[in-house]
């Protein structure tokens, strides 16, 4: 049976271990604030890109000659695993290196091959462990990342693209929801998804838009555009649901720490009891044995 002594280190270490995690969840709290005012401020230019994408890819008849708008026969996928550079964050990294490689696993019995790409250090370091070679990884940035960052990688991702060495792109990542709430998505990245080819031009194309020089040319540079805005989208949320996730982790900690640290005391409390018993018993014991 554990001693007073023992008991009343493992509350200290509880204690502390609460103080750290109610730190940490401050701190998360802080970064979610300013992360989710981030993603929220880019959502609605997202969608305006990818709607304009749609109208410009529709009015134009020679939108199936654009390189990141070519489909051909699947033989080897890019899967893109974004996760974060740190962890203690639940099940916020693990999630997505769990259905990366599902995806993986699914394509390599169609009889695709499997090119990686990684965002953060933890999903990178993970599927190193896993034994999964790694074309590319982009570390170091996940906390605060920026426009340049997305850039760096949709460059990347259209080279390996257009360079025929992938048939398809694939972003495997956490869509923020709320401080409490992530879900988990897969996105087809590249070739950009059919429905920018689908349907008829809006008639708003006709009456208000002058193309210049020609749609051909303003789809060939808006398309980078909508991936790198695309990608950094995915970063933002990711970096938002990190923080929630974290948050939330910490806040969990707290109180199992806190449920903890009540049940040492509880049983310092019997075991003190149970000293003091012990000790009347044994003056007790000696008071009959003088008479």
């Amino acid at each position: 049976m554990a001693t007073q002594q023992d008991i009343k280190r493992r509350i200290r270490f509880a204690r502390n271990v609460e103080k750290i995690t109610k730190a940490m969840e401050l701190v998360a709290a802080s970064r979610l604030r300013r992360a989710q005012a981030r993603i929220e401020a880019l959502r609605p230019y997202a969608d305006r890109m990818q709607a304009l994408t749609v109208e410009v890819a529709a009015a134009t008849s020679r939108a199936h000659d654009q390189p990141l708008l070519a489909r051909r026969e699947v033989s080897t996928i890019a899967v893109i695993a974004l996760t974060a550079d740190r962890g203690l964050a639940g099940g916020f990294n693990a999630n997505v290196v769990r259905r990366s490689i599902e995806v993986a696993t699914r394509e390599r019995g169609e009889g695709h091959e499997v090119v990686w790409l990684t965002v953060g250090r933890r999903g990178t370091s993970t599927l190193r462990f896993r034994g999964q070679d790694i074309e590319a990884s982009y570390t170091g940035m996940t906390d605060r990342p920026a426009y340049s960052d997305a850039q760096a990688i949709a460059e990347r991702v259209a080279d390996i693209y257009t360079e025929l060495r992938v048939d398809r792109v694939v972003l495997v990542y956490n869509r923020f929801v709320s401080a409490l709430a992530q879900k988990l998505d897969v996105v087809d990245l590249l070739p950009v998804p059919e429905s920018l080819l689908d349907g008829e031009a809006p008639e708003t194309i006709a009456g208000s838009y002058l193309e210049e020089p020609d749609g051909s040319t303003i789809l060939s540079h808006l398309l980078p555009t909508y991936l790198e805005v695309t990608i950094y989208r995915a970063l933002l949320e990711s970096t938002a649901s990190e923080h929630g996730a974290r948050m939330t982790a910490m806040r969990n900690a707290s109180e199992n720490a806190g449920e903890l640290i009540d049940s040492y005391t509880l049983q310092m409390n019997r075991a003190r009891q149970s000293e003091i018993t012990q000790q009347i018993l044994e003056v007790v014991a000696g008071a009959d044995a003088l008479e």
